[in-house]
């Protein structure tokens, strides 16, 4: 049993899928696909928007994704699966098991320190154009190449230095370690063993059409550009994997403590522990997990970045939660909305012990006035009015309190907020809201109406008839 309720989760998931939706479309991203996972069951599988602006195809939450730097969790796993057989050992250097690194400049870098990004090894080579399209990724005797080439760029131990060079050569490792192909070893020990059907090391051109495209950014065009699926050679291990968002929440529930399908408890903290802190950021890294604070819950995870793809996952190892978040857009926000999920459930755990006898259904919804939007949304048994169109939605939540049947009351909110005033509802006979006054004394109308009156309307907003709805 968890410490979060079933209910906190399921008040805010489904806020959260509504709120993706409006952040779909207000930041014009491709498509956003994602999953929340609660104690063993995905109590969200949803998507937005298109597969490819192109086709306009509309994406479903069956279409697989380049999740890119996840993978390097897969290849941990693997190499700790290894490590609890016996096969292999944290402290092995990548000289004894690589016969053709034995004179390289990497030969002497640790398991461990790989798996960490400690072992001060290049990121992707002098030439890394490849993931510009520029050129193919590299294949087993380019990966040789580059790890001959210079690669240990500082010394060993000195800092948190991300590797994707260093995970290709995990990956290697395996290889070696388990006699079989890397692409078979995960196949057998990870993606069977967890029945996870849309979930592979590489891009499979049989499924091609089960693909989202990906998209390039809006920073350097007024258009997005489809960008081609490419296979990543001898970096799978580092960056290859593609997925569905489910499939990904439920390979991070292998790494809730006390499940032993992939790993025993040991080597999930081994793990999962900080191991370093990352220069420049707010957050820490362990063995191939990236270890952030969202508020005051732990979380781990790990994001990717592709060509046309940004994705994120977090998981709660102690109260067995994760969300994983997909977009097809090479500037895709899925950081800011995976992080939105995990402080949605928070904000509705901080209320669940709530008792209220009042149907909060009839005051929920979305409402929009010249100003912008917001949102009434129950979570935990209490009532906010939050902003849907920022990155965070619980920066600032707005509470507020029950009145009448009619009426709220904002009982707390910022400084510059309306503090105490009043949400008067206007509603029809058939008991719809044809408004909300309050806030500034601004009437709000439900937000389809508002938005049919912005479309339909001609010439400018002037004095005395405002915008009509």
């Amino acid at each position: 049993m968890t410490g979060i309720p079933r209910s906190a989760v399921a008040d805010a998931s489904g806020y959260f899928d509504r709120w993706l939706a409006f952040q779909q479309h207000h930041l014009r991203v491709p498509g956003v696909q994602a999953a929340v996972l609660h104690s063993g069951d995905v109590v969200l599988s949803t998507a937005h928007g298109v597969a490819n602006v192109e086709t306009g195809e509309p994406l479903t939450d069956r279409h697989l994704f380049r999740i890119a730097s996840h993978s390097k969790t897969y290849t941990a796993t693997c190499v700790m699966q290894l490590v609890e057989r016996g096969r292999l050992r944290l402290d092995d250097t990548v000289g004894q098991w690589l016969e053709a690194l034995r004179d390289s400049p990497v030969a002497g870098v640790l398991v461990r320190e790989l798996l960490a990004h400690g072992g001060g090894v290049i990121r992707d080579g002098w030439d890394g154009d490849f993931w510009q399209l520029f050129h193919a990724f590299p294949d087993l005797d380019a990966l040789v190449r580059i790890a001959g080439d210079r690669s240990a760029v500082i010394e060993r131990n000195e800092r948190f230095k991300y590797s994707n060079v260093g995970y290709s050569l995990l990956g290697l490792v395996i290889e070696a370690a388990s006699g079989q192909r890397y692409h078979d070893y995960v196949a057998e020990h990870v993606v069977a063993r967890l029945g996870l059907t849309d979930t592979a090391p590489e891009y499979d051109p049989a499924r091609a059409d089960d693909y989202a495209a990906g998209h390039s950014a809006l920073a350097y065009g007024d258009r997005r550009l489809v960008i081609d699926h490419i296979d990543t050679g001898a970096m799978a291990s580092a960056t290859g994997f593609a997925a569905t968002a489910s499939d990904v929440v439920r390979y991070a529930s292998a790494h809730f403590l006390g499940d032993d399908r992939l790993l025993t408890d040991d080597s999930k903290r081994m793990m999962q522990r900080t191991e370093w802190d990352v220069a420049g950021t707010d957050t820490e890294y362990g063995l191939g997990l990236a270890v952030s604070m969202i508020g005051k819950r732990r979380v781990l995870g790990h994001g990717g970045g592709y060509p046309g793809h940004i994705t994120r996952t977090f998981f709660d190892p102690v109260d067995q939660l994760a969300v994983s978040v997909l977009t097809n857009a090479i500037d895709g926000p899925a950081l800011g909305m995976a992080t939105a999920l995990v402080r949605l459930v928070d904000l509705a755990v901080a209320g669940a012990d709530t008792d209220s006898s009042v149907d909060l259904d009839r005051y929920c919804g979305r409402f929009a006035t010249l100003w912008g939007v917001y949102d009434v949304v129950e979570l935990g048994g209490r009532l906010f009015q939050l902003d849907p169109s920022v990155p965070d939605p619980v920066a600032a939540p707005v509470r507020l309190e029950v009145v009448d049947d009619a009426t709220l009351r904002i009982a707390d909110s910022g400084g510059y907020g309306s503090y105490g005033e009043l949400l008067r509802y206007s509603v029809a006979d058939g008991g719809s809201v044809l408004g909300v006054r309050g806030g500034s004394g601004n009437t709000a109308f439900p937000f389809d109406r508002f938005r049919a009156a912005a479309a339909s309307h001609h010439g400018h907003v002037t004095l005395g008839g405002g915008l009509r709805v």
